[in-house]
């Protein structure tokens, strides 16, 4: 039998190297995990390498060798950023498969569009951590807890300033009902709330998920959204969800809501959604992701803003890693050693 060269450009433990090397004795793993960041630095914006690579770490070997890496290698399991020319590098490259969930990471490098099979971790990843940030957030928002920190700045408390909800009987739309999207769904309904959702196609053949009252397709949101006192946005970012939340949608939404984004920024119109927090459209905004947040701090207008809650895309981080995506990678590796269809393969006419 052949080798079959695999090469990680994400860190290993040893943990996950042995349950790579069990899938068949043919597997040649080498883990260059870091051996890119020099690189990677000088290739991505500096508040990317900042926020995802290790300080300080530059990388290791030459070019040449990990040229050579590169060329040499079937199957490469990657991470976040990545060599945004490695198709152009791996002459032999079949598959690669993206650690993380969302297929628009690999976007802008040579990868997107390409003939090689790319598969992610889409409902592998922390989804039960991503869900209980976004219940947090939505607790935080009804509870008017954003009042804290004004004062504390003042040292003085105003109790009539805060209006907090009874989240029981309230209503949750979850745009995106996958695996995060199904966990926030569920979570929600398990605190009393009305839970509605979309997908990108209806199934109505399929019984309701845990919690779900009603599940529609994408054509449905305009008719769900103005049912909804909050919306929690999970679904994937492609062409057709970019600016999905708009100054339309805004205007369509009951006024005095939640809005909830774990999923990617591009898919809410930031200057709209300022728009309508002037307005006093929302009494809250939780924000784990915004437009060009691997690039740039948020925008003035949200990060000022009180009633806006923005952290730097730390919903999947906990103090268990439940992530599984080497656990999809195996099962992909066997599937690939077999001849069967890989899991998670990204239909780039769909963006995902």
């Amino acid at each position: 039998m052949r080798a079959i060269e695999i090469l990680s450009l994400a860190r290993l433990s040893a943990a996950d190297r042995a349950k790579i090397e069990a899938v068949s004795p043919d597997v040649h793993l080498v883990d260059a995990g870091g051996w890119f960041d020099g690189e990677l630095r000088e290739t991505w914006p500096a508040f990317t390498s900042a926020r995802y690579l290790a300080p300080g770490s530059m990388g290791q070997g030459t070019r040449e060798e990990r040229d050579r890496l590169l060329a040499a290698a079937e199957i490469v399991l990657g991470g976040w950023p990545y060599p945004k020319d490695l198709r152009a590098r791996a002459p032999n490259l079949k598959w690669f498969h993206q650690r993380p969930a969302g297929a628009s990471n690999l976007l802008g490098g040579d990868l997107w569009g390409s003939d090689t099979i790319v598969t992610t971790s889409r409902g592998a990843g922390n989804v039960l951590a991503i869900a209980e940030y976004a219940v947090t957030g939505i607790m935080h928002a009804a509870k008017s807890f954003h009042r804290i920190p004004i004062e504390r700045s003042d040292a003085a408390f105003d109790a009539r300033a805060y209006r907090p909800w009874l989240l029981a009987g309230k209503s949750v739309l979850v745009v995106g009902a996958g695996g995060i999207g199904l966990e926030v769904g569920r979570l929600c309904a398990a605190l009393g709330m009305r839970v509605t959702g979309t997908r990108s196609r209806a199934r109505p053949e399929e019984p309701l998920p845990m919690g779900f009252v009603e599940m529609g397709g994408a054509d449905d949101l305009d008719r769900l959204l103005p049912e909804a006192d909050i919306v929690a946005i999970c679904c994937q970012w492609t062409p057709e969800t970019t600016h999905l939340f708009n100054a339309k949608r805004f205007a369509a939404m009951k006024p005095g809501g939640i809005l909830v984004n774990v999923a990617r920024g591009e898919i809410v119109d930031e200057e709209a959604l300022a728009d309508a927090l002037e307005q006093n459209r929302f009494r809250g905004v939780i924000m784990d992701v915004y437009d060009g947040e691997f690039e740039r701090p948020p925008v003035d207008r949200l990060w000022a803003d009180p009633r806006v809650c923005i952290t730097p895309h730390i919903s999947g981080a906990s103090d268990r890693d439940l992530h599984g995506a080497i656990e999809v990678f195996r099962d992909n590796l066997s599937a690939y050693i077999e001849g069967r269809p890989l899991r998670n393969m990204i239909d780039w006419t769909r963006g995902y």
